[in-house]
């Protein structure tokens, strides 16, 4: 049966599905698709696609674009022509960069590029995305998180987990709209005293990094309701006093690492350091005198 071309608005095909690819070598998309211009979603998994075809900015109604789970290399800069597409999905893909034509896409609200493995960077020009709300850069080889992804005025929902991150921007708290942020399995070592000005913040993912404290100004951080240390090489060994023994173990072991836990840790941290201090003081004045009544 032949779908006219004003009456077909979702392109949806997975792995099971048939599609005409050009070839084995390019696994790219026919040009006969252009006769469905006014296509609005696109969802093609699985079907090993390598290439987008430059013909996509024929697609100008687009609104939604899934091509995760292929083998996608590149992001073509014709991409910057669909100006009303919201959601961009290349998550479990082979793209490693991303054009500085996607900041012309000036409705976008969602990106997903998680499982590039080689993406570490991104243009200057996405900071664009004015309406950028939810971003997936989980998985890849970002080693902070870029200022164009900090200076995003309307992003909610940020995963970079399974990166490389060494370290956190001082300025982090200029995402002032954020309130999910999740960063597990990097490497970072500390945290920036301004991540306590997160006011939007309310989940905040840390487990399995290299932190060694935490700063005691997120005890001001009201409006954090879910946080996780677990699996950080922190300084003192702290357990939260009480746990309740009616309650099942995943649900304790949240609590162990969970916002309880950073609260207590950083009484303790503040309540030990001062005992060091003091210990160090009065060793520092007994040298003093002994050497003062030896004179």
């Amino acid at each position: 049966m032949r779908v006219g071309a004003k009456l077909c608005r979702r392109v949806a095909l997975q792995e099971q599905d048939w599609i005409p690819l050009t070839s084995e070598r390019e696994r790219t998309l026919p040009p006969a698709l252009v006769q469905l211009s006014q296509i609005q979603e696109w969802q093609l998994h699985r079907i090993g696609l390598q290439k987008i075809p430059r013909f996509i900015s024929s697609f100008e109604s687009l609104i939604v674009l899934d091509l995760s789970r292929n083998s996608v290399t590149e992001i073509p800069k014709e991409i910057g022509k669909l100006t009303r597409l919201r959601e961009l999905l290349l998550s479990y893909n082979r793209v490693s960069h991303v054009p500085e034509e996607l900041g012309c896409c000036e409705n976008l609200e969602k990106l997903e590029l998680a499982m590039n493995e080689d993406l570490d960077e991104l243009p200057t020009q996405f900071s664009n995305l004015k309406k950028l709300y939810h971003l997936d850069l989980s998985m890849n080889q970002f080693t902070t998180i870029p200022d164009c992804v900090v200076n995003l005025p309307s992003l909610e929902w940020l995963d970079m987990g399974s990166n490389r991150l060494e370290s956190l921007p001082e300025d982090i708290h200029r995402m002032e709209k954020l309130h999910t942020l999740w960063l597990p399995r990097n490497e970072l070592e500390y945290l920036p005293d301004n991540i306590s000005r997160m006011q939007s913040l309310d989940t905040l993912v840390l487990s399995k990094n290299k932190l060694r404290d935490i700063p005691p100004l997120m005890e001001g951080m009201s409006n954090l309701r879910f946080v996780n240390f677990r699996d950080n090489p922190l300084t003192y060994d702290v357990m939260l006093p009480d746990l309740k023994e009616d309650v099942e173990e995943e649900e304790n072991d949240r609590e162990m690492f969970g916002r309880d836990f950073m609260h207590f840790y950083i009484q303790e941290a503040r309540k030990r350091g001062s005992q060091t201090f003091t210990s160090v003081l009065n060793v520092t004045l007994d040298g003093v005198s002994e050497t003062a009544s030896s004179l």
